[in-house]
C-alpha cells in the first residue's frame, strides 16, 4: 500500500535561507520578528545574520560544520541559525530548558561540534563542552566590523541544515541531521498548500530542542511573515494567550497536549483569540479529539486545525489532515491525511513488503523530506534508514516503527508504535488503545497509560486519569472500560490525578508518571 504526494518541482538549488534573503531584498523593511518589545525588519535581521556568517567563515567553520545553539527564544537565536545556514554549516539545538544533566550528556553526542553560541543566561549550560562557547552580545564590536553582504558560500539541497535530538530505542538519544531540500519541501507545501503568505505571522510556543520548532522558527521568514516569539524557556499559557490577543498572529505550531491547555486557557476565560487563528498546525502524539470538540465546534470558530504526522528524521511533516472532516462516528480514531509534496507513505509488513489495501503495516516514509540519517551513529538505528523496490526502481525510506492503514477515503491512519506494544499476561497490548477508551468514558477528561511493574516483576497497566469533575472511582471506570475492551486491556489501577504531566516538548511525560507512582 503507497500513498503518493503531489510532485512538485524545486529550485535547482532548494535552500532554506535563500527564500527568506528574498523577501530581504523585496521587503526590506517589513517586520521580520518580534520578541520580549524588540522589533526587527528584514534587512536588519539579514544584515546582522551576514555578520555572524562572516565570523564563522572566518574560524573556518563553513560548509559541513556543526555550530551549538544554546539560547532562550530571542532575536539573536535568529540571527545565529540563520549566519549558521548562510555559511554552509548546521545548527544543532541545545535547549536551555532542558536539566543541566540531560545538556552534558547531549553534548557528547556531537560529533565534530565547531562551537557553540550562547548568552550569559545559558553559558554556564554548556561551560562543560570542549569547544569555544560565545556570545553575539560580547562579540558585537568584532561583528559590527564584517560585511553586511551574504558570505559567497555555496549551499546544495543535499546540504545538511539542522540536527536534532530524538529519544533512540537503546534510551541514548540521537543526533538526526535533516537536509536543506527537505525543509525547503515542507515549507514550500506549507506555503502553496495552505496559503501562507506575509500576512502569515506566527508565534512559537514550543521548546527550541523539538523537532517541530524548527519549522516553527523558520516558516514564517520562509513566507516573508512576522516571527513572535515569547520570552520565556518554558511553555507559559498565560503569556502565550497573551501574545495571541495582543498581536494579529495568523498560525501556530504546536503539539496536542499544548494545544488543549490553549484551548482550556481560551474556553476558561472566554476569549477568541485562538479560534480566530487561520491555521493550529499539531501532532506528535496520539489525538485525544474529545479536548478540542466542543471548542472546535463553537459559533465563530474560524480556525481550521491541521492534524499533522511525521518524524524528526524525515523533517518532522509527511502528512496532514484537516480535522473538520473527522467525525467520530465514523473513524475510531482521527485521520493524519495524506503526504506532503513530494513525499510517499508506505505501508509494510515485517519483510518490508507492501500490505493489502485496509491492512495494518508499519509506516515507512520516502522522498524530499527523509533526512541524512543519525550523525555519528553506527548502531541498529542507522538499520532504519534503508532502501526498498518500487516498481523495479530502489527507493530509500524511513522505517517509522509506527503502525498504520489507510481508509477507504485514502487517509492515514495511525494505530500506535510498534515498540510501545506490551505482553501483559501473554497478550501483546498498546497502551494507547487504552488511553482512547478511556478518554470516551463520561467524566473523563484526559487519560495517560503506563506499564508498571509488580514486585513480582510481573506487567501490569495502571492508568493516570484527570477527571472532568469529581474524582472518578475506580469500580467506575473499570466497569465503564470491560464495555468496550477484553478484560486483559483493563488497567490494573486507577489513580486520579489533577494534571497530566508535560516534557519540556509539550508531549506527555510518562516517566514522570512512573516516578510519581513509584513515590507513593
Amino acid at each position: 500500500m503507497i500513498l503518493q504526494g503531489k510532485r512538485v518541482a524545486l529550485p535547482s538549488a532548494p535552500v532554506v535561507h535563500k527564500q527568506f534573503e528574498a523577501h530581504a531584498a523585496a521587503t526590506p523593511d517589513a517586520l521580520a520578528v518580534v520578541c520580549a518589545g524588540e522589533q526587527v525588519t528584514y534587512a536588519e535581521l539579514d544584515a546582522r545574520a551576514n555578520r555572524f556568517a562572516h565570523f564563522l567563515a572566518a574560524r573556518g567553520h563553513g560548509r559541513g560544520a556543526k555550530v551549538g545553539v544554546c539560547l532562550d527564544y530571542s532575536v539573536d537565536m535568529l540571527v545565529t541559525i540563520l549566519g549558521t545556514l548562510k555559511a554552509g554549516a548546521a545548527y544543532v539545538p541545545f535547549d536551555p530548558a532542558y536539566p543541566s544533566a540531560r545538556l552534558q550528556l547531549l553534548l557528547g553526542q556531537v560529533p565534530s561540534l565547531a562551537l557553540i553560541v550562547a548568552s550569559p543566561a545559558t553559558a554556564g549550560m554548556v561551560g562543560s563542552a570542549a569547544v569555544d562557547v560565545v556570545d553575539l552580545q560580547h562579540l558585537s564590536d568584532d561583528l559590527a566590523a564584517l560585511p553586511a553582504t551574504a558570505p559567497d558560500v555555496t549551499v546544495t539541497g543535499d546540504d545538511v541544515c539542522y540536527a536534532v535530538f530524538t529519544s533512540g530505542s537503546t534510551g541514548t538519544p540521537k543526533l538526526t541531521a535533516v537536509r536543506h531540500e527537505g525543509w525547503f519541501n515542507l515549507m514550500n507545501w506549507l506555503k502553496l498548500e495552505y496559503g501562507l503568505h506575509s500576512g502569515s505571522a506566527n508565534l512559537v510556543v514550543s521548546a527550541f530542542g523539538f523537532d517541530l520548532s524548527q519549522r516553527a522558527l523558520m516558516t514564517p521568514l520562509f513566507c516573508g511573515a512576522t516571527q513572535h516569539l515569547m520570552a520565556s524557556r518554558n511553555f507559559d499559557a498565560m503569556l502565550a494567550y497573551r501574545i495571541l490577543t495582543r498581536h494579529d498572529i495568523r498560525v501556530v505550531h504546536c503539539a496536542s497536549s499544548t494545544l488543549y491547555l490553549l484551548v482550556d486557557w481560551e474556553t476558561a476565560r472566554g476569549g477568541d483569540a485562538l479560534a480566530r487563528l487561520d491555521y493550529v498546525l499539531f501532532g506528535g502524539e496520539a489525538l485525544k479529539a474529545e479536548r478540542l470538540t466542543d471548542w472546535a465546534r463553537r459559533e465563530g470558530n474560524t480556525c481550521t486545525l491541521l492534524h499533522q504526522y511525521g518524524v524528526a528524521e524525515c523533517t518532522d511533516v509527511a502528512t496532514s489532515y484537516d480535522l473538520a472532516g473527522y467525525r467520530p462516528g465514523e473513524h475510531d480514531i482521527a485521520p493524519v491525511g495524506r503526504p506532503a509534496y513530494n513525499t510517499d507513505i508506505h505501508l509494510l509488513d515485517e519483510e518490508l513488503r507492501g500490505v493489502g489495501a485496509g491492512e495494518q503495516g508499519e509506516i515507512c516514509i520516502s522522498g524530499a523530506g527523509v533526512g541524512a540519517g543519525y550523525l555519528g551513529g553506527s548502531g541498529p538505528e542507522n538499520a532504519k534508514f534503508t532502501t526498498i523496490e518500487v516498481d523495479g526502481a530502489p527507493r530509500r525510506v524511513y522505517r517509522t516503527g509506527d503502525r498504520g492503514r489507510v481508509t477507504e477515503t485514502g487517509d492515514l491512519v495511525v494505530l500506535g508504535r510498534i515498540d510501545h506494544q506490551v505482553k501483559v499476561r501473554g497478550m501483546r497490548i498498546d497502551p494507547t488503545d487504552i488511553e482512547r477508551a478511556l478518554g470516551r468514558l463520561a467524566g473523563v477528561r484526559e487519560a495517560a497509560v503506563v506499564v508498571t511493574y509488580t514486585d513480582a516483576g510481573e506487567a501490569e497497566l495502571t492508568a493516570f486519569i484527570v477527571p472532568a469533575g469529581d474524582e472518578l472511582a475506580a469500580d467506575d471506570v473499570r466497569t465503564g472500560l470491560l464495555e468496550t475492551l477484553p478484560r486483559n486491556m483493563v488497567p490494573a489501577r486507577f489513580i486520579n490525578i489533577p494534571r497530566i504531566p508535560l516534557s519540556p516538548h509539550g508531549k506527555v511525560d510518562r516517566t514522570a508518571l512512573v516516578d510519581a507512582l513509584k513515590n507513593q
